[in-house]
């Protein structure tokens, strides 16, 4: 069970790490492909890399937790 929690972990700690290094660092997606500085609110696959972004980060949190209640 507990190597079964790690492999997870591992897993997520990969998707985490590539969908911080899809997003840019510099106003998002709209700026990477020639959009203005402007502020403006997240839209489109912009948006929904900040919600899985935000989604895989708590999995991964509770993943650790309980990871570390069964030890």
């Amino acid at each position: 069970m507990q190597t079964a929690f790690l492999i997870i972990q591992i897993i997520l700690s990969i998707a985490l790490i590539s969908v911080i290094l899809v997003q840019s660092s510099k106003g998002g997606l709209g700026t990477a492909f020639g959009g203005g500085g402007e502020f403006r609110t997240k839209r489109g696959a912009e948006r929904i890399l900040f919600r899985f972004t935000i989604l895989l980060a708590l999995l991964f949190f509770i993943i650790s937790v309980v990871n570390l209640l069964i030890r």
